[in-house]
């Protein structure tokens, strides 16, 4: 079993209990404003061009055997993305890393056997493998088989998701999943898919499904000034919280402006990433002061 990835990040601290390696699974469902990684958004690899990091020296230009990469006179490098075939040639030539491919094959074996390099800080830590994206359920059978094979290893196992997925692959997971990272993003339904090009009605079913059937549950919401950080927003919160007091507790994930660059290096369109700055510490404590006083208990994830 294979499938496409594009990080493992080892020693995580913010993707569950302990410290963790996290797999960031390729493809996703939503177009989430605000989304931190939308190089995952598509499924298949694809290549990523840094300008930052660009000198212009042509290098690329020359060894690109399907005219890809173009330099003018004054120095501006585009790229024909529809003509790469992934052959991997500009990234070897380029002196300076800006180019690389977002994205690559990897089975269920060699990602385990990387998750297993840090058992023993597991051990020690209360950790294990977490799984993220994009969104893990964009390829179910290997999210399945991944973390059927991290629990024949003995491994800690969560898994981040968005909840917009099938249902029979959210519930074959239960067995081998020992804790859900799921995300309410917004409230009302119509501003949801204004937001992330989907509503929620699906999200809020499966959630309820999952806490019917004793899923352990820490609820993950995303918050961005001036969209869903509304008194109405963080109300709801509470009140999911209160109706089901089995959820292991809210943690808020406070915007940040990284995927800005990153959606620019794989060829995203400007207006299809908020372009605002990152939400200041003070401003997520606020948030978290009233989600305690509305009786929220915060999980401590780290």
């Amino acid at each position: 079993m294979k499938g496409i990835i594009f990080n493992i990040q080892r020693f995580s601290l913010q993707d569950g209990p302990g410290i963790r390696t996290t797999v960031f699974i390729k493809g996703c469902p939503l177009r989430c404003k605000w989304c931190h990684n939308p190089e995952s958004w598509r499924m298949q690899p694809e290549i990523s061009y840094n300008s930052s990091k660009c000198i212009g020296c042509g290098n690329c230009v020359k060894v690109c055997p399907n005219g890809v990469h173009a330099i003018n006179k004054k120095g501006i490098h585009t790229l024909m993305r529809s003509n790469c075939t992934l052959c991997g040639k500009c990234i070897l030539a380029c002196p300076y890393e800006a180019l690389e491919i977002a994205g690559a094959e990897r089975s269920v074996h060699e990602v385990i056997a990387e998750a297993l390099k840090d058992k023993p800080f597991y051990q020690a830590s209360g950790g294990g493998l977490t799984l993220s994206g994009g969104e893990p359920f964009s390829q179910p059978e290997f999210t399945y088989e991944l973390l059927r094979e991290a629990k024949a290893e003995a491994l800690h196992t969560c898994l981040e998701t968005c909840g917009h997925a099938p249902w029979e692959d959210i519930r074959r997971t239960m067995e081998y999943t020992d804790l859900y990272l799921y995300d309410y993003k917004m409230t009302d339904p119509e501003k949801h898919k204004a937001m992330t090009g989907v509503d929620n009605k699906n999200i809020l079913a499966n959630l309820h499904r999952l806490l019917a059937q004793g899923a352990a549950i820490v609820l993950r919401c995303p918050m961005i000034e001036g969209i869903n950080d509304t008194t109405e927003h963080l109300k709801a919160i509470a009140a999911l919280y209160k109706q089901y007091p089995m959820l292991r507790g809210i943690e808020i994930m406070a915007y940040h402006n990284l995927g800005v660059d990153k959606g620019t290096h794989v060829g995203i369109p400007a207006d299809q990433i908020l372009q605002q700055a990152s939400t200041p510490e003070s401003v997520k404590e606020s948030w978290l002061k009233t989600l305690h006083a509305y009786g929220c208990e915060i999980a401590k994830l780290g």
